[in-house]
């Protein structure tokens, strides 16, 4: 399970799933998901679509946008010439809108990702897709207009700690003034930027974030990793106190104001704040209610 998002009407939830397994090339099954709060099945869309789902994104016009993109090992366990390194955008009813990339091509260029791990549209519809899951990801930020021309990028391979430099980038959101968040996951912190790319702080206390996602009042949830995915220098590093969880602040300030131990590698909330963490591994989606 590697993706969730809350509908913009409230009383559903978006999941995103590998095909039942780590790979959806030569499965039928489809790997969308829509819920309603209780966890009954709404609806399941986009079988034959993908290799290798990663990210999601719901816009406000209830659009589903998944990113697709093996890259290094998994290139091979979920190859297919026509799909893959591609950002789709699909009506909530599953006919596909439009498409980024060109499919199982991977590189650098403005028309092409090699990994792409997260997307997400602006309050302008501008697209910005997170491109550099794995160790051979370009480690950027694609930004496209709404009709998904180039406009820009920013970012580049690098430990850090200098700005910009990133490390697989798992997660991006934006905060009520327009802020870009980046789930910098092997540099250990979350980055931000503006819409231009332009750095403007980075935050440490969160660990190696892998989702984050922010809610209209400026509320950030963001989660921590597997151990198990990270470079074996991360894990030398990582402090023996660290607890693995989902951590809930202050996007406005960083400020951490709750924790909810947890196994969950994607993270998301519902309009009255109940949280939900989709597992990796563990092909589980948990609601934890607030009170």
């Amino acid at each position: 399970m590697t993706g969730v998002r809350p509908d913009p009407d409230g009383r559903h939830v978006w999941v995103l799933d590998r095909c039942g397994g780590n790979g959806c090339v030569g499965s039928d099954l489809s790997p969308i998901f829509k819920f309603d709060l209780e966890g009954r099945l709404v609806a399941n869309l986009g079988a034959g679509l993908f290799a290798w789902p990663h990210g999601l994104w719901v816009d406000r016009d209830g659009n589903v946008w998944v990113t697709d993109g093996p890259t290094g090992a998994r290139a091979t366990e979920a190859s297919a010439a026509d799909k893959g390194q591609q950002v789709l955008k699909l009506s909530p009813e599953g006919r596909v809108l439009m498409t980024l990339g060109r499919a199982g091509v991977s590189g650098a260029g403005p028309d092409l990702f090699t990994g792409p791990a997260g997307v997400m549209t602006g309050p302008d519809g501008a697209i910005y897709v997170l491109d550099g899951h794995g160790a051979d990801g370009n480690n950027r930020v694609v930004k496209f207009d709404g009709n998904g021309r180039y406009l820009l990028e920013w970012g580049t391979t690098g430990p850090g700690p200098a700005a910009g430099e990133m490390g697989d980038p798992h997660g991006i959101a934006m905060d009520a003034q327009g802020r870009v968040f980046v789930a910098d996951r092997w540099n250990l912190r979350i980055q931000i930027f503006d819409q231009t790319g332009a750095f403007l702080e980075q935050w440490t206390h969160y660990g190696p974030v892998s989702d984050l996602y922010i809610d209209a009042g400026d509320v950030l949830y963001a989660t921590d990793t597997q151990t198990s995915a990270l470079p074996a220098w991360y894990r030398e590093r990582r402090s023996e106190g660290w607890v693995r969880g989902i951590r809930v602040g202050d996007a406005r300030t960083g400020r951490v104001h709750a924790f909810i131990p947890s196994e969950a590698e994607f993270v998301a909330a519902d309009r009255m704040g109940n949280v939900y963490g989709a597992q990796v591994p563990g092909e589980t989606l948990v609601k934890y209610a607030r009170r």
